[in-house]
Order: structure tokens, then C-alpha cells, then sequence
């Protein structure tokens, strides 16, 4: 009986401290250490303008104005809701998955002043497992890119350049493929076009 109340009490005791350590102590510290080296991305790598958070970084926020970039397609929620990351789990052999890219590859189509047999990119017309990918792919962004010009009335070399600097490239240098973000490519954007209709307007 001494015995097992010793084993009892040795059990207890290390549940103890590693509930202590794992549950307290570590995320602390981790917790501590993210704030120090690494506060932007701990914080949700939050994007502010003005002073005001307009998003962040890792979510993809719905853009469908003419003179925008768009985002991929989303399933989440009602579409891009962070609270209810989804996708929409039909298989590649779902008619309603094939109407609806044939859909939206006839609307990207239309919306970029494309033909009718031109191939569109596949995130431009298929949401990814989350629906809240805040990248498209380069090829994406550069159809996109003529109609954004035009609608912005800036010149077209100016977009293309704001779409390289908001290209993330792979990690390391060969984990994964460049991506656009959308949000940091439109925010850009409207600050050059801003910077442009504040010059015009001195100049009349």
C-alpha cells in the first residue's frame, strides 16, 4: 500500500510540473521570444494605412471593383470570412465544381477583355483549401494588369512594377513558387495613384 501511494503521488507530482511547463512556462516564453524577434508576424502580420488596420498579410479579403486586382475565388462562409475558413470539398468529378469554374472562367475572361478560348490561370477560378489564400499567381496577376491600368489610367509598366514588388518569393529560395499578395498590390496601388492625382491636380 506504501508503494502505490508513493507511485500516486510521483504521478500527481509530474503531472503537476508538466502542466506547469507545457500549459504555462513554455508558451510563455515562446510567446516572449516571438514578441522580441519576430513581433510583426506573432501579431498577425498585420497591414496598417493611415494608422488604421486595413488586414493582414496571411487573409485574402474580397476585392471586385474593375480597377482592383482580384483574389482567388473563396468558399469561406459568404466568402473570405477569416471565422469561417472553408472550401467547398466537391471532387474533381462534381458537375457543380466544373459549372462553377466554367462560370468563373467566362466572367475572368469578360472582365480581362480575353477570347473566348484563351486558358485562364486555375486560381483564378478555383478557391483554395482555406478560401482565405491571399495570393494569386504571377500569371494571374499580369492578365489582370492591363485592365487595372486602364481603369486607374496609369501607366501599365507602373502596375507591372508594383506587382513585382509585391511578389512573395519562395522560402529559402526553392520552397514553394512566387505569389502575389492581392491586399499589399492594392494598397500599393492606390498609393500611386493617389501620389499621381495629388500631382495632376497641383498642376492644374
Amino acid at each position: 500500500m506504501k508503494t502505490f501511494w508513493k507511485e500516486l503521488w510521483t504521478a500527481v507530482a509530474a503531472t503537476i510540473v508538466l502542466l506547469v511547463a507545457v500549459s504555462g512556462i513554455y508558451p510563455v516564453i515562446i510567446w516572449g521570444i516571438a514578441q522580441v524577434v519576430f513581433p510583426y508576424q506573432a501579431n498577425g502580420s498585420l497591414i496598417t494605412q493611415n494608422g488604421q488596420v486595413v488586414g493582414s498579410a496571411l487573409l485574402a479579403q474580397g476585392f471586385s471593383g474593375a480597377k482592383y486586382f482580384h483574389p482567388r475565388p473563396s468558399q469561406a462562409g459568404t466568402g473570405y470570412d477569416a471565422a469561417n475558413s472553408n472550401a467547398s470539398n466537391l471532387g474533381p468529378t462534381s458537375k457543380k465544381l466544373m459549372d462553377s469554374i466554367k462560370d468563373a472562367a467566362d466572367a475572368y475572361r469578360k472582365e480581362n477583355n480575353l477570347a473566348a478560348e484563351a486558358i485562364v490561370p486555375a486560381d483564378a477560378v478555383t478557391s483554395s483549401f482555406s478560401g482565405l489564400d491571399p495570393h494569386i499567381s504571377p500569371k494571374n496577376a499580369q492578365i489582370q494588369a492591363t485592365r487595372v491600368a486602364r481603369q486607374r489610367g496609369i501607366n501599365e509598366d507602373v502596375v507591372r512594377n508594383e506587382i513585382e514588388k509585391a511578389t512573395d518569393k519562395p522560402f529559402l529560395g526553392f520552397i514553394g513558387d512566387p505569389a502575389v499578395n492581392v491586399l499589399k498590390l492594392n494598397l500599393a496601388l492606390d498609393g500611386v495613384q493617389g501620389t499621381a492625382d495629388k500631382r495632376t491636380a497641383e498642376q492644374k
